[in-house]
This record gives C-alpha cells, sequence and structure tokens, in this order.
C-alpha cells in the first residue's frame, strides 16, 4: 500500500510518517513550499500542495492507494484559518482523492468536534468547521476513518503501558493522547477494515486495558446493538 501524508511537516503529521515506515509502508510525504520536515524523513518522496491548488492535489495524491489528512489550523488571530483548512481543506483533499482513485481515507479530527459551546471555538469556530470537514468525507462513498483525539501533547516516554480509550463518537469530553499514539492509530486504522465508516474518538491513560482497535471496535459494535 502506498500512502499520502497531508500536513507530513507537522508535529502530528510527521510522527504518522515514522510510524507509516515502521510496518514497511510506501510513503509520499505531503508539504507545502518551505515546510521543514525531520532529518531522518528527508530523502523520502515529497510533493508540494496547496490546499487550495486542485492541480497539485491531484498530482501530490495520484498513485496512492490512502490519504492520511493531518493538516490542521492552529489557533491564530487569523479566525477565517479553520474554515480555510478544517473545512474546505479537507474537502478539497477529498475530492481529489476521488479524482485520482485513492479510496482509503483516514482524517485527524478533534474531540468535541461539532460542538458550538467549547472554548476551542474561540479560535474561529474551529471545532464547528471540523465537523463540516468531516461531514464531506462521510458523504464521499470514500472509505473513510475519522479519527478524533483528545488534547495532544508531545510526550515519547513511558508510552508502552499507556492504553488508548476508543469510543464511538461524542462520547469523551476532555482528556489528553500523545501525538505518538495517535499517529499509531492512524496506521493501525489503514490495516483495520472495520474501522471504515467509523468515527472513533481516542484518549490514552494507564488505567485501562490494552485493546487493540479491531477488537475496541468490536465491543463497541456489541454495544450498540444492546
Amino acid at each position: 500500500m502506498k500512502i499520502a501524508i497531508s500536513g507530513a511537516s507537522g508535529k502530528t503529521g510527521y510522527r504518522i510518517a515514522e510510524e507509516a515506515l515502521k510496518v514497511g509502508l510506501d510513503i509520499r510525504l505531503l508539504v507545502r513550499t518551505n515546510s521543514q520536515i525531520p532529518d531522518n524523513l528527508s530523502n523520502l518522496e515529497k510533493a508540494i500542495i496547496s490546499l487550495t491548488d486542485k492541480t497539485s492535489l491531484d498530482k501530490g495524491i495520484e498513485g496512492c492507494d490512502a490519504l492520511i489528512i493531518a493538516t490542521g489550523a492552529k489557533p491564530s488571530i487569523d479566525l477565517t484559518g479553520p474554515a480555510r483548512v478544517d473545512a474546505f481543506g479537507v474537502q478539497n483533499q477529498v475530492e481529489s482523492a476521488k479524482r485520482v482513485g485513492a479510496k482509503r481515507l483516514i482524517l485527524v479530527s478533534s474531540l468535541c468536534a461539532g460542538r458550538w459551546f467549547h472554548p476551542l471555538n474561540l479560535f474561529g469556530l474551529i471545532l464547528v468547521w471540523k465537523r463540516i470537514g468531516e461531514k464531506h468525507l462521510e458523504t464521499s462513498n470514500l472509505d473513510w476513518t475519522v479519527i478524533r483525539p483528545g488534547g495532544l501533547n508531545e510526550r515519547e516516554d513511558d508510552l508502552a503501558n499507556e492504553a488508548v480509550l476508543f469510543t464511538g463518537p461524542d462520547i469523551q469530553e476532555e482528556a489528553y493522547i500523545p501525538r505518538r499514539l495517535l499517529a499509531k492509530c492512524c496506521i493501525e486504522a489503514l490495516n483495520t477494515p472495520s474501522s471504515i465508516g467509523k468515527i472513533l474518538e481516542i484518549t490514552s491513560n494507564t488505567e485501562n486495558s490494552t485493546l487493540t482497535m479491531k477488537e475496541a471496535i468490536k465491543r463497541l459494535t456489541v454495544k450498540e446493538a444492546n
């Protein structure tokens, strides 16, 4: 499988690329002009894209089987960023994937996506725009998975004993997860067919029992059926 990773120079994106390398995936990094790539990823295939340029998106994704969307607006005084990146930017990437035949899409979104009353919405209604991006993916007829992480941190130590808590949408309110574990979940989703068509909220702690994504989805399915 060849995967394209957009936002690959970001704090989450480069970790996704590192985790993809660990399992032997063929990778293309989709980055903007002047993006800085970590030295250990500098030899990977790259494509320069703009989220508003269909031609560059098509060229970047063409020939890939899957796309992991790890682009995201940063809190800023520019309150138009969330609309441009998290809604229209996602929409443009989804449409490009459809045009060039990339069937599998993983979208990194956020816990509480779609909520109106949340402090993060002070930064240009970011959670509202993220939900609009999600909805476009959900109606794309592609094999999609939305991953909604809790608050992200940079921790890299002592993760072996930290378990990911998987739930369905609109269950978890607040908790955290290291970006490294989020990256691992994105790659795990590629190899978990039962994650297709699912919104998965993820946080982590040392108290939960460790489950694979496949096991967690099976439990969630049984719970929903009852």
